[in-house]
């Protein structure tokens, strides 16, 4: 009986057994059939996929150089503009600094030369020292003595003007610099809207929805104007704040150390006052006054005795 049960029980578990695993081969069997149909079906896909990038990155690898792109954007007149710029900025900062320098605007062997001059009382060699030096300090000291005839006063007006012209041939250098700075951004401004008038030229003419690459032409154009103009404009203004500054503080120091060489002409007196100082001395050693007193006594004398 114990023997029958379980003989029983054994053959019903067998075929759940087997039923389980036979659902299961069937199932593995479905799914693998579809995906070997799909994997040959999608590789060309994804092969033609690949060929596509590989063409796409092709001609970004071959590509035209940065130099090349700004130049066509610009165009040959901004190429033109923006280059004259760039050239006569260059030459401006060179001269400028070579030009708003202590040792140009105020030499020191002018200084010592000068200086000696006057230690000796050699004061025409201290004037043909200072006329002969080109530099500001020179020609404010020649201006100075060129002047002292008609006093100390006389001389320091003639510096404070030679000075005054000095100060106006540096800046007026020196305003060039700030004059590029503010046409770079205007004709770079310039090159923006013509960039983007083209750029709506082409969507106003075309009957259908243009083309990106034909839209990149006048937007280019346009930032890339901008752009240089921003390059150009930025050092510029920089340059210009910084020459200023130089400027202010060199005249300064050109007003004090002129004004130092010559402070021992301060005690001279003016011309006025040695005219003023000489005539009585010449009019009692010459006499005229007593000449024209006597004169009419002496003839009234005269007459009186004839009579």
């Amino acid at each position: 009986m114990v023997s029958g049960v379980y003989e029983w029980m054994r053959r019903a578990t067998g075929c759940v057994v087997w039923a389980v695993v036979t659902r299961m081969a069937l199932a593995v069997a479905s799914f693998a059939v579809p995906t070997a149909v799909l994997v040959p079906a999608l590789q060309p896909a994804v092969a033609f996929a690949q060929d596509d990038v590989a063409a796409d990155e092709a001609p970004a690898e071959e590509g035209e150089s940065m130099l090349v792109f700004y130049y066509k954007a610009l165009g040959l007149r901004y190429v033109i503009v923006f280059l004259l710029l760039s050239f006569a900025l260059v030459a401006l900062l060179v001269m400028c600094f070579l030009q708003i320098r202590r040792a140009v605007l105020i030499p020191p062997a002018l200084k010592a030369g000068f200086e000696a001059h006057l230690e000796a009382k050699q004061y025409q060699e201290a004037y043909e020292l200072a006329k002969a030096d080109d530099s500001a300090l020179g020609r404010v000291l020649a201006a100075g003595m060129g002047n002292l005839q008609a006093g100390y006063p006389a001389a320091v007006e003639a510096m404070q003007e030679a000075e005054a012209d000095e100060a106006m041939k540096l800046d007026h250098k020196v305003s060039y610099v700030s004059l590029i700075g503010a046409l770079a951004p205007m004709f770079g401004l310039l090159g923006t809207v013509d960039g983007m008038v083209s750029a709506f030229m082409v969507i106003a003419k075309s009957a259908t929805s243009p083309k990106p690459s034909e839209l990149a032409i006048g937007i280019s154009q346009a930032l890339i104007t901008t752009l240089i103009g921003l390059w150009l404009a930025i050092p510029a203004i920089a340059c210009f704040a910084l020459f200023r500054n130089w400027l202010q503080k060199l005249n300064a120091e050109v007003d004090e150390e002129a004004m130092r060489l010559m402070a021992r002409f301060q005690s001279m007196p003016t011309k006025a006052s040695r005219g003023s100082t000489a005539a009585p001395a010449t009019g009692r050693e010459a006499g005229p006054p007593l000449g024209r007193d006597v004169g009419p006594s002496t003839g009234r004398e005269e007459r009186t005795h004839g009579s």
